[in-house]
């Protein structure tokens, strides 16, 4: 088995969002989550079509990952932790 042929396995995706998902804990800044929830979304991908490609479901990843990530950013912004934008120094008279 060469190492492409790994991307037609469904439990290898499981994997990469899981590693993914670690180093989003690791490194926050929700870049990662993204890339995660689409590798995990391509679970069901790979498990519908066994015969794809592996340059067809690279690029279904990356579009994935791409909404997944357009959606976090979304999501993340409607829940703005309410943080006052300071306009006025107190020093000024």
């Amino acid at each position: 088995m060469m190492l492409a042929d790994y991307a037609t396995l469904w439990w290898v995706w499981v994997s990469v969002a899981l590693v993914l998902g670690l180093v989003e804990v690791l490194a926050p800044g929700n870049i990662f989550l993204g890339f995660a929830l689409g590798a995990f979304a391509m679970v069901p991908v790979v498990l519908i079509m066994p015969g794809a490609g592996v340059s067809l479901l690279l690029a279904l990843f990356a579009g994935l990952s791409l909404l997944c990530w357009i959606i976090l950013r979304i999501v993340f912004k409607r829940q703005s932790s309410g943080a006052r934008i300071v306009e006025r120094d107190i020093n000024d008279g």
